[in-house]
């Protein structure tokens, strides 16, 4: 294998709508600057993600500066939101989590997705990443937290190991499925030049100059077999993953990352594996 490579980062500005492929990105202690740092939540304060609603695939965040963000869709007139001004916090359930996040200002943000979705929901922006979420125990070190991400503060994966699925899916009885996109898994970085497979036993990596922790494979849920141009559901990957890649009952691709240092990180990087 050649030398190991940032290929791609990914910023998704708001939990579950399309995201952005910017060069270089500021690596935060809770993830990339401007990752996730948005989410929908419905009528009972829960996280509304493609889990629910498939069509959030089709919807685009862009970055404002200020960190506000301008929501796009299907049959929608674009709004810029800004970040609201500190005020009092609502409840966030996040996978059964309780968090703390602050309601756009603007009756409109929660108007325009409301419509765009035919639901009752509303826009909730993290404040303070640096008090408001820990990372899971089990697995975090103390004081170390996330965004509205699904649980840790990046996602890795590896092009060899996306072409390895890729390969497996076109030998199973849904072969029409394949080869399925990057997009699928949502990650933030995604490193080309390694073995497939190479990423299950890393546990310390460099991206550049930036140090990550290697926390634990990422269990695949039914958001992958969600089409991120059409919003329509398939079996794959997760018919492949579950005969191939089922590991302590979940079906794994790619890595979990907690930021060990911070910096900023750009396509092209170097990737070191430390340990």
């Amino acid at each position: 294998m050649g030398n190991p490579l940032l290929q791609s980062i990914h910023i998704h500005p708001v939990k579950a709508f399309r995201g952005l492929a910017p060069r270089e990105a500021v690596v935060e202690p809770w993830g990339l600057a401007g990752d996730r740092r948005w989410t929908l939540i419905d009528d009972g304060g829960k996280v509304v993600t493609q889990r629910q609603q498939p069509r959030l695939a089709l919807a685009a965040a862009e970055l404002v500066p200020g960190g506000g963000v301008r929501l796009s869709a299907p049959g929608m007139d674009p709004l810029t939101v800004p970040v609201p001004r500190p005020a009092g916090t609502v409840p966030v359930e996040i996978f059964g989590e309780k968090v703390e996040g602050v309601l756009a200002e603007d009756a409109a943000a929660h108007t325009w997705c409301g419509d765009y979705l035919g639901a009752d929901v509303r826009l909730v922006h993290m404040d303070d990443p640096a008090t408001r979420r820990p990372v899971d125990p089990e697995y975090a070190r103390p004081g170390e937290t996330v965004s509205f991400a699904d649980g840790y503060p990046l996602l890795l994966t590896t092009a060899a190991s996306l072409d390895a699925l890729n390969s497996l899916i076109a030998q199973g009885s849904r072969a029409t499925e394949g080869p399925l996109p990057m997009n699928r898994f949502r990650p933030n970085v995604v490193v080309e030049g390694t073995a497939a497979w190479a990423e299950d036993d890393w546990s310390r990596v460099a991206i550049g100059e930036v140090v990550f922790r290697v926390t634990k494979m990422c269990g695949r849920c039914v958001v992958t077999t969600t089409d991120q141009d059409t919003a329509v559901r398939g079996k794959e990957p997760l018919a492949t993953l579950g005969r191939h890649r089922r590991v302590d009952g979940k079906l794994a691709f790619g890595q979990n990352l907690v930021p060990v240092t911070t910096g900023t990180i750009r396509v092209g990087d170097a990737v070191t594996v430390l340990d």
